[in-house]
Parts: structure tokens; sequence; C-alpha cells
């Protein structure tokens, strides 16, 4: 006898759902989960790269010593990676765990003593944490991307105009896709 016939479907499935049904939603969200973790990896290196420039005295190409950044931007630069790398690994880890969860629930295996039982609500609010990981990632990665601008350019306050140009097309066009992301994973967790 199966030791799944007393357990109730919706502890990991939805209501109303056939086994085929149930079967490509979860394949569904394991590509999802998949995006999740290959984006946060792109984003990873560029957290490292940012670092290899945190270097003190370093002199901006503004040839002004009033506009070259301080030890305070070096500072701030290697904090804001530091938190971004936590996001991204914290978003990956949560993904790769329900990954995990999914492909255990689906193992084809039916004598698997280990079979994985995932509640819906715990994988939406999983899904959710994760993609709030990846935006708060994000923020922190373009903060820190606003210092390599002004360690490499020069300070904002000196009114460069490739240091205003390039924190400008950052600053809006990260926020606009920020701003695209958060309302398509917000549709997605409330439908």
């Amino acid at each position: 006898m199966d030791e799944c016939s007393p357990c109730p479907k919706d502890s990991y499935h939805s209501e109303n759902t056939s086994p085929g049904v149930a079967s490509s939603t979860t394949s569904v969200h394991v590509t999802a989960l998949d995006g999740i973790v290959n984006v946060n990896s792109l984003f990873t290196v560029a957290v490292f790269v940012g670092l290899s420039l945190t270097t003190p005295n370093q002199r901006s190409l503004e040839n002004r010593i009033s506009c070259d950044a301080g030890i305070d931007m070096a500072k701030n630069l290697l904090v804001f990676e530091v938190v971004s790398f936590s996001f991204f690994l914290f978003s990956s880890l949560v993904a790769q765990g329900l990954k995990l969860a999914i492909n255990l629930l689906n193992s084809k295996d039916v004598d698997d003593a280990f079979r994985a039982r995932i509640n819906l609500k715990v994988l939406r609010f999983g899904m959710m944490g994760s993609a709030i990981g990846s935006v708060m990632g994000c923020v922190f990665l373009m903060l820190s991307m606003v210092n390599v601008i002004q360690i490499r350019l020069g300070l904002l306050s000196c009114g460069s105009k490739s240091t205003v140009h390039a924190v400008t097309a950052l600053v809006l066009l990260v926020s606009s896709a920020l701003l695209v992301y958060i309302s398509t994973a917000f549709y997605a967790f409330l439908h």
C-alpha cells in the first residue's frame, strides 16, 4: 500500500489539480528557481569585480585632487559588496533548497522513504524570499557600483559630467528593471 494514501493532497498540491497539472506546475517552479540561481551567479561575478577595485588612495580620471574619493568611499564600497554578496547567496541557497524539495517530491521511485512533501504556501513564500534576496542584492550592488563610478571617474559632488551621466544611467535602468521584476514577482505571488 502506498504510504501517501492517507496524506492530504493539499499538503503538496493545490486543490483541484490533476497529477499532470501539478508536475507541469512544479516544472515551471524549477525553471524559475534555475533562473534565479543563474542570474545570482552572474551578479556575484560583478561583486568580485567591485571588490577588486577597493584599493586605497586611488586617483580618479578627473585629474583634480578634490574629486578623488577618500578612504570612506572605498570602505562603503567594500561593505556594499559584502552585503550584496550575502543577499545573492541567501537567495541562491533558498532557491536551491526549494529545487531540492521539488525534485525529491517528483521522484519516480515509489519505494523511496525520503519522498518530500512541499506545502504550496512554503513554496510560494520561499520563492518570494528568494526574489526579495535577489532584489536586495541588486540594490546593494547598484549602490556599490555608484561608489565604483565615483572612485574611478570622480565624486558626484565635483559635478563631473561623466560621473553624473554614468550614475544617472545606472540608477534609472536598474531601478526600472527592479520595478518590473518586483511587479511581476508580486503578480505571480498573488495569482
